[in-house]
C-alpha cells in the first residue's frame, strides 16, 4: 500500500507543478500594480500558459482515465525500484535467433505508439505520440527487446516483446529504423543482453519521472536503448540516458545514421 501511494504521488506532482507555475505566472506577471506595462506580447503569453495547461488537464484526464489508472495501480506492487525482479526469462532460443541474424549488419530501432495505459501515461510526459522504444537483431522483428511491465507473463524488466503486445489501440503502429551495426558490435551487444539476464533487471517506473536509476539494471525502454547504443559505440546524440525519450533516438538523427525501414499500422483497412 505504502508503494502504491509513493508511486501515485510521484505521478501525480509534476501536473501540481505545471499549475503552481501556472499560478505563480498570474500572480507575478500579470498582477494589478503593473497594469500599466501590460503588453500585448505578455497577455498572449499568459493566455498561451493557460491554453497548455488547459490542454495538459484535458490530455491527462483522458490518459489517466478510471480504466487506465485501475490497471497502472494494479501493476504499481508488480515493481521494485530497488532490486532485481526479472532473471532468466530470456532463454537460449532467443539468443540462438539473435546469433542467425549476425550478418545482418544492421541494428533495429522501433518507435511505437501502442495505446497501453504505461505508453499513455508516458505521453503526458514526453507530449509524443510514440513513448515506446525496442531494439531488434532481425529486420522481420523476430527478436524485439527492450525493458518493460512484463505483460502479466514475466516479470517488469529486460524482456523479448511481441509485435502483438503493440496492438492496444484502434490508431496503434509502429515505425522501424535500422542503424549500421558490424557484426563484432551486434555479437557484444548480445553477450551484454545475456549479461543483464543472467544478472537480473527491473522495469524503472519511478524513473520515468524522477529521471534517476537505483541500480544499474534498472531502466526504462528508451534508457536502455541508449545505454546499449552507447555500451557499442554505436550511440549517435550525446544525451543522459535517463532523459531520452523514445522519440529523441529519431528527433536527435542530426547526422543522418538512421535509415527509415518500414512502418506499420495495425488496424488500418
Amino acid at each position: 500500500m505504502l508503494k502504491k501511494l509513493v508511486a501515485i504521488i510521484i505521478i501525480l506532482v509534476p501536473f501540481l507543478v505545471l499549475y503552481l507555475n501556472y499560478l505563480y505566472t498570474l500572480q507575478y506577471q500579470f498582477s494589478l500594480k503593473d497594469l500599466s506595462s501590460i503588453s500585448f506580447e505578455m497577455i498572449k503569453m499568459i493566455h498561451g500558459k493557460g491554453v497548455a495547461l488547459k490542454n495538459n488537464v484535458r490530455k491527462g484526464t483522458s490518459s489517466l482515465s478510471k480504466e487506465n489508472l485501475n490497471e497502472i495501480v494494479k501493476d504499481i506492487p508488480r515493481h521494485s525500484y530497488t532490486n532485481y525482479l526479472n532473471k532468466e526469462t530470456l532463454t537460449n532460443q532467443y539468443f540462438e535467433e539473435c546469433e542467425k541474424s549476425l550478418e545482418d549488419k544492421h541494428l533495429y530501432i522501433i518507435i511505437s505508439s501502442t495505446g497501453s495505459p504505461a505508453s499513455e501515461l508516458i505521453s503526458l510526459f514526453t507530449h509524443k505520440t510514440y513513448n515506446h522504444v525496442s531494439l531488434s537483431f532481425d529486420r522481420e522483428l523476430k527478436t524485439i527487446i527492450s525493458y518493460n511491465g512484463g505483460e502479466n507473463v514475466a516479470p517488469p524488466g529486460l524482456n523479448r516483446e511481441q509485435l502483438v503486445f503493440f496492438n492496444k489501440k484502434d490508431d496503434a503502429s509502429i515505425m522501424v529504423y535500422k542503424i549500421p551495426a558490424p557484426r563484432e558490435k551486434k555479437q557484444a551487444i548480445i553477450d551484454k543482453i545475456r549479461e543483464i539476464n543472467n544478472v537480473g533487471s527491473a522495469y524503472n517506473l519511478v524513473g520515468l519521472v524522477t529521471k534517476f536509476s537505483i541500480r544499474p539494471n534498472i531502466m526504462f525502454c528508451s534508457q536502455f536503448v541508449y545505454e546499449i547504443l552507447k555500451f557499442a559505440g554505436l550511440e549517435y546524440f550525446h544525451s543522459t540516458s535517463t532523459k531520452v525519450k523514445p522519440t529523441d533516438f529519431v528527433e536527435n538523427d542530426y547526422y543522418r545514421k538512421l535509415q527509415f525501414c518500414y512502418e506499420i499500422k495495425f488496424n488500418e483497412l
